[in-house]
């Protein structure tokens, strides 16, 4: 029967499900995805066997989270590891066309509802560093870099990215996940083709917010309506805004922050430039711009909102386990949309699992950060769990088991502060990093971060006798306008570049090492031809005037 157990000895006791079940386990973390869970959701989404099979149902769903888990082996090679133990006992001999005739039949559902069902925050109110004063930290951000076979049908669903100079060698998945920041673990997630765009894969994720949340989201998604939709959720928000933003300023406030409105929204603006003094004595930084939903300035300053924003890039590093440590960067076994959806799940509900050891490792353990916990001694002690068979159901269950003793066995030191460039990690990309970034190429430590908050108010946005000071609201942006005030022309000022050069480096003075794009400038200065003023900009750079960050975009020269 598929409840009951049997026992077999070899140099040791393990215990496994009876008969053809005995294969469908997951060694320790079995015990976080027991065999009622599996046989619940397989009823759930009706892919139970409607016979008794050399391969039922239930072994076929620990087998798919076993593909995960072992990246680097063939359909049977993971047979063996589940099955190495238990060679005593009758197993059947399975060919890989059975085990995919198995994947077949289970379709992605079970495994989707799988991973849904251990989805969900990790960590007690009193574990550190995953919350802001009563509110759980979380962030959202998508990753496309996950491949697929570059076959027939796996291109019909995904496509293909068109890059500068080519295609890309093999379609990508676009995997969007809602995280916890503080333990990296998984309160939902979504998949799908690159080419739907990452905002609309995270509105189908808003619904999973609460008034417990506090959201960081990056500038990717700081349009009005997606911000909207977000704090519709009760979730309070802490966003970066685009440079390209000029948040109309409504009402100055006690510490340097100010209100304004996106759209029919009220939120508090952050302005500071954030420095970070490097071992060399170096400094690097830049100006950021945040909105939020904490509008009280006593009890959210600016400062402290500006440091917790940092907790928004724990997302990556949720990434970079998932991505690059427990799928080894390899492409997916899988050429079609049915068991490519499955495999991700699979690897979702396995990754949600290890997790969930890990913290419940560190939580017996009072004011250990979960950011100590190595993923990776995790995962290879689960390893070798699922090879011995060991932990599956033991009769008296231990609060911290043989994957949680590695884990707090081999605690990671403290979160040091660091910085790099930011480069494509691709050994045979063309575009490696962008050469105007002033953070250093390699890893370097950091001995502090000096934060500026500055106040809007004492700072004009540009000096009253060389641009007017009317204003008028376009999409959510404060644009300054001016025409010329002695009645020439915009010909008799191409005439004179220097004139239109004072003109624009007064604008950039007004916002001191903040970049501003050419077009914003010309819109100011009443500059009709912006394609021109591009060039004129371009100009003044190659001669040091100003300096260019990026396509367009400039400050002014140090």
């Amino acid at each position: 029967m598929p409840g009951q157990c049997a026992t077999i000895t070899l140099t040791r006791s393990s215990t496994v499900a009876a008969g053809v079940y005995a294969p469908g386990h997951l060694g320790e973390l079995t015990q976080v995805i027991p065999f009622e869970l599996v046989d619940a959701v397989l009823e759930e989404t009706g892919r139970t066997q409607q016979r008794l099979r050399a391969l039922p149902s239930r072994v076929g769903v620990y087998y798919m989270l076993a593909l995960a888990l072992f990246p680097d082996h063939g359909y049977q090679g993971v047979w063996r590891q589940l099955t190495a133990a238990l060679g005593n006992l009758p197993l059947p001999q399975v060919s890989t066309t059975a085990l995919r005739h198995l994947r077949r039949r289970l379709t992605p559902a079970p495994l989707k509802l799988l991973f849904e069902t251990l989805a969900g925050p990790l960590a007690q109110p009193t574990t550190p560093g995953v919350r802001y004063r009563h509110l759980r930290t979380v962030a959202f951000d998508g990753c496309s870099s996950i491949k697929t076979p570059d076959s027939e049908r796996a291109r019909g669903w995904l496509g293909k990215i068109r890059y500068r100079l080519a295609w890309a060698g093999y379609p990508t998945v676009m995997l969007m996940a809602l995280v916890e920041t503080g333990t990296r673990g998984l309160l939902g997630a979504c998949l799908g083709p690159s080419s739907a765009g990452e905002t609309s894969y995270a509105k189908r994720l808003l619904p999973l917010l609460g008034r417990d949340h506090l959201l960081l989201i990056d500038r990717g998604f700081d349009s009005n309506t997606f911000l909207a939709e977000a704090a519709a959720t009760g979730a309070q928000f802490l966003a970066r805004c685009k440079s390209t933003r000029r948040p109309p300023l409504l009402r100055a406030l006690s510490d340097g922050s100010y209100l304004s409105r996106f759209g029919e929204l009220t939120v508090r603006v952050i302005e500071a430039d954030i420095v970070c003094v490097l071992a060399d004595g170096t400094h690097v930084g830049g100006r950021y711009r945040l909105a939020t939903t904490l509008l009280d300035p006593v009890a959210d300053p600016a400062e402290r909102l500006t440091r917790i924003y940092a907790e928004r890039w724990e997302i990556e590093s949720a990434f970079f386990a998932l991505r690059s440590t427990l799928m080894a960067g390899r492409v997916l076994r899988s050429g079609d949309r049915f068991g490519i959806e499955q495999e991700l799940w699979a690897a979702l509900a396995l990754y949600q699992a290890l997790r969930t050891v890990m913290v419940d490792a560190v939580e017996s353990r009072p004011g250990i950060d979960p950011d100590r916990a190595g993923f990776i001694t995790a995962l290879q002690a689960a390893r070798t769990q699922v090879i011995l068979a060991a932990g599956i159901a033991p009769e008296h269950p231990q609060p911290v088991g043989t994957i949680g003793a590695a884990v707090l066995d081999n605690l990671l030191p403290a979160r040091r502060l660091r910085i790099s460039a930011r480069k494509v990690k691709s050994p045979i990309s063309r575009y490696h990093a962008f050469k105007g970034q002033a953070r250093p190429q390699a890893d370097t430590p950091v001995t502090a971060i000096e934060i500026t908050i500055h106040d809007r108010t004492s700072t004009p946005l540009a000096p009253p006798s060389t641009v007017p000071p009317s204003t008028e609201e376009n999409n959510g942006h404060e644009i300054m306008e001016s025409s010329p005030t002695d009645g020439t022309s915009e010909e008799h000022d191409s005439a004179d570049p220097g004139g239109r050069m004072t003109l624009a480096l007064a604008v950039l003075a007004s916002r001191p090492g903040e970049p501003w794009h050419a077009r914003d400038v010309a819109r100011i200065l009443g500059v009709t031809n912006i394609n021109s003023f591009r060039v004129q900009m371009s100009q003044w750079a190659h001669r040091g005037v100003i300096h260019k960050t990026g396509p367009a975009t400039y400050t002014l020269a140090c």
